[in-house]
């Protein structure tokens, strides 16, 4: 009888729910990008589109009190890093309504993704569906789904060869393992050192998404296999990550880049993170010209950390529109423009490590960054050859965010980095491309969250910052420089965010120096994880520059405001974070 009395409750809310958005007035508008694309868009081509919805429906009962079995115990686990025990889950871990995405599937030629952070459904659609879908009562919004071309001219592994292994002299001599012709890109950011203690990552689980995972049969994965907990193709809809095109090129890239973060096979090849357990994600289609699509990211990292995924490595680079997209631009790397940016970051305010490749497209006057790598939370790694000279080939900041965040953050080798073939189950080769760099740098991650598991996402990425080759000197080329990974572990109390404890309450200090000039450091504190915005006023009221706008883990933040170009006054600076806020006056006397 209980049971049914509750269930009835729910379909009433439900009832409710449903009835109320039955009120909608007028049809849900479109986003920005689908409104600068609509009027050249072919009237009968399918374009993939966002479709955002307004409430949880059914599940809106649950709003104020989101069960805990939304998700894993290992994700809760790791999300009391950065979360109170009474926030550890939120309204955005409770599920699409699925009534919602049944009403809208005759609307569209297809249902690709759903996501629950972000609370909508993408969908192959018309032109000419565009008007009908805006019309549902329970649809908030429309926007274009974000589709890139890869920029991968150099990222060609050399062909296959079924060569002996290599054993540089005295390898053996300094370290535990063989390293083969992997010991120079391992060396260079100071992981065996991290081996010869015994960390080989084991129990950390990794997420690596790529364009599939073609020979998992390798050799260099023979210990892996075992610790391959889940996968899943997010294009093909299925659980082999193996493409369904037979074409050796499609899975290639994720044999090369999974064997540099994890692959062991004595006196070839050894990962920095061979010993931890591995989920395989495909995010990546190879059989259109827009390789990347933000909805199979934005599905994989839901994914990932629902299952409990600790560190994820993403092999991206990539940054301008097929037509008739209006592409991004450089000016559009600012940390909050571009849903995979923001799904990025929601991650990391769940207490994942998200490391992501800088990009391939060189330097410029201005950044030449690919989104998620933008993102302020996100790990951006750019790459160096094999002497620690930056690549060419490696992408530049910084964000245009204001203040401007310098980026990459930090670089690995990314140039001539060995990794096992996609075509030889005994073959190796070498491969370039910060598609290399990345790995290498989420391996260290890794092996930080094996040595420091109470860690938080923010601490690791500023000990791997302030312990890099150039961290006095930070710039747009190197970020702080090549990784060192005992050195960032030793900068981690064996505490970890016990050093650091989250504030009691919630905070925004008076900034130092006052009156500045030109520049000065807002320090704050936050108890809870939330939507953040930190801004500045003139004394009419005119907003001046923001310097946070984004979702923030719990903690103490601090942020630079750079007054070049600001008139000597007086200004007011306002902290918004959920429902707190607080405001605080600074003078700038030039």
């Amino acid at each position: 009888m209980t049971r049914f009395i509750i269930t009835l409750l729910l379909c009433m809310v439900g009832g409710v729910a449903f009835a109320q958005q039955s009120e909608n007035q007028g049809p849900a508008p479109m986003g920005p990008m689908l409104s600068g694309a609509y009027a050249a868009m072919p009237d009968n081509e399918g374009i993939p589109m966002w479709v955002f919805f307004k409430d949880k429906g059914r599940s809106e009962i649950m709003k104020s009190s989101v069960p805990m079995n939304v998700v894993s115990q290992r994700s809760i686990q790791r999300r009391l890093k950065v979360r109170a025990a009474n926030e550890v889950v939120d309204y955005t871990d409770l599920p699409v309504e699925q009534q919602y995405v049944d009403e809208l599937a005759p609307y569209v030629q297809r249902v690709r993704q759903r996501s629950k952070w972000f609370n909508g459904a993408s969908v192959v659609a018309t032109k000419a569906q565009i008007n009908e879908i805006a019309s549902l009562p329970f649809v908030s919004s429309i926007e274009l789904v974000w589709r890139a071309r890869a920029t991968r001219e150099l990222e060609k592994e050399v062909p296959a060869s079924d060569e002996p292994p290599s054993t540089p002299e005295g390898t053996n001599k300094i370290f535990d393992l063989n390293y083969g012709s992997s010991l120079n890109q391992n060396q260079q950011i100071n992981v065996p050192a991290v081996h010869n203690t015994g960390n080989h990552a084991q129990g950390v689980l990794v997420g690596v998404f790529d364009n599939g995972f073609r020979l998992l049969t390798h050799q260099a994965f023979d210990t892996l296999r075992p610790r391959i907990v889940a996968t899943y193709d997010f294009v093909d809809h299925k659980i082999s990550v193996v493409p369904n095109n037979t074409s050796t090129s499609f899975g290639s890239h994720g044999v090369n880049t999974l064997s540099t973060i994890a692959g062991y096979r004595d006196g070839q090849l050894i990962g920095p993170a061979f010993g931890a357990s591995i989920i395989l994600a495909r995010t990546e289609n190879d059989s259109s010209e827009t390789p990347i699509e933000e909805d199979y990211w934005a599905a994989a990292i839901e994914w990932a950390d629902s299952i409990g995924v600790d560190v994820t490595s993403t092999s991206l680079g990539y940054n301008a529109y097929d037509p008739p997209y209006t592409s991004w631009t450089w000016q559009d790397m600012n940390g909050n423009t571009t849903l995979i940016t923001r799904a990025a970051d929601m991650a990391v305010a769940r207490g994942i490590v998200v490391c992501n490749s800088a990009g391939n497209s060189g330097n410029s006057s201005v950044n030449t960054l690919g989104a998620p790598a933008d993102g302020d939370s996100v790990i951006a790694v750019g790459a160096v050859d094999p002497s620690g000279t930056i690549s060419g080939f490696s992408s530049c900041g910084p964000t245009t965010s204001v203040p401007p965040r310098i980026k990459p953050d930090v670089c690995a080798q990314g140039s001539s980095v060995r990794v096992a073939s996609a075509t030889s189950t005994t073959g190796y080769g070498s491969s370039s491309g910060t598609s290399f760099s990345c790995p290498l740098t989420a391996g260290v991650a890794a092996l930080i969250v094996k040595a420091r598991p109470n860690a938080t996402p923010v601490q690791i990425a500023n000990a791997m910052r302030s312990t890099a080759s150039r961290a006095s000197t930070p710039d747009n080329r190197y970020g702080w420089g090549i990784v060192n990974a005992l050195a960032a572990i030793n900068a981690i109390s064996v505490t970890g965010v016990e050093e650091t404890p989250v504030p009691t309450s919630f905070a925004l200090e008076q900034n130092y120096p006052n009156p500045f000039n030109p520049s000065t450091t807002i320090r704050f504190a936050l108890v809870t994880p939330a939507q953040t915005s930190l801004k500045v006023f003139d004394v009419l009221g005119r907003q001046v520059a923001t310097l946070v706008d984004n979702v923030m883990v719990a903690g103490n933040h601090q942020v630079t405001l750079n007054a070049n170009g600001f008139a000597s006054g007086t200004y007011f600076y306002r902290l918004q974070s959920g429902n707190n806020v607080s405001v605080k006056k600074l003078v700038l006397m030039k």
